[in-house]
């Protein structure tokens, strides 16, 4: 099953959204993350977080379709979001999109980036998506739907990354190690259409920027 989480991060044109909403077979939505939905004519099943950042208008419009609120207390040890991604992975998702789950606050995104990849173990493929910019996080092969002259950029996640090899960049790669504690993956270029991504081992956060041109 195909899930969406809508956190409460940034967003950007609204309509990029919508042209997507239809394709989930089921929608959390993540506190403050709700206050697009209505917006955007997301239909949610779940609502879930402390409740400190959702405004009253978001919470009729989700009462209203008979979604369920979980509802925890703001002090906890796991993020709002961290907590989507549990449930998520309860209710049997094969795949997983975030909406929001990246923008200002950089201690946020990097906790969801890391959070995410722990869906990974489960075999659950996630990825974040922006009208910007689109990260995947995986831990073996990646046919990236990307044009020439787009950027991407590869994050080694928590450890070093093994075998790595990439065709259809400038800068391609066969078999190499990406260090954890040295990045050196970022702002790489596609030169052929629908690259490919291929690692042996490890995790790796392949940031896609449809807008950024080298």
């Amino acid at each position: 099953m195909k899930f969406l989480i809508m956190s409460n991060g940034d967003y950007g044109d609204i309509n990029w959204y919508r042209s997507r909403k239809d394709e989930f077979d089921q929608v959390v939505l993540v506190d403050g993350g709700a206050n697009q939905a209505s917006r955007i004519g997301v239909v949610p099943r779940w609502v879930v977080g402390d409740m400190d950042s959702i405004i009253p208008e978001a919470w009729d419009y989700a009462a209203g379709l008979e979604t369920e609120f979980v509802a925890v207390p703001c002090e906890k040890d796991e993020t709002d979001t961290q907590l989507a991604l549990d449930l998520v992975a309860r209710e049997g998702a094969s795949e997983v999109v975030i909406w929001g789950g990246i923008g200002s606050r950089i201690d946020h995104t990097l906790s969801n980036l890391f959070n995410a990849a722990s869906l990974i173990a489960q075999g659950i493929m996630v990825r974040f998506e922006s009208p910007e910019e689109t990260i995947y996080i995986i831990d073996d092969f990646l046919q990236l739907p990307g044009n020439a002259g787009e950027t991407v950029s590869l994050i080694a996640m928590g450890e070093d990354v093994q075998g790595v090899t990439l065709q259809g960049f400038k800068y391609p790669l066969t078999r190499e190690t990406l260090f954890c504690h040295r990045q050196y993956g970022v702002a790489n270029i596609i030169t052929s259409p629908d690259p490919t991504i291929d690692i042996e081992s490890g995790i790796v956060a392949v940031i896609h920027y449809q807008s950024l041109k080298d």
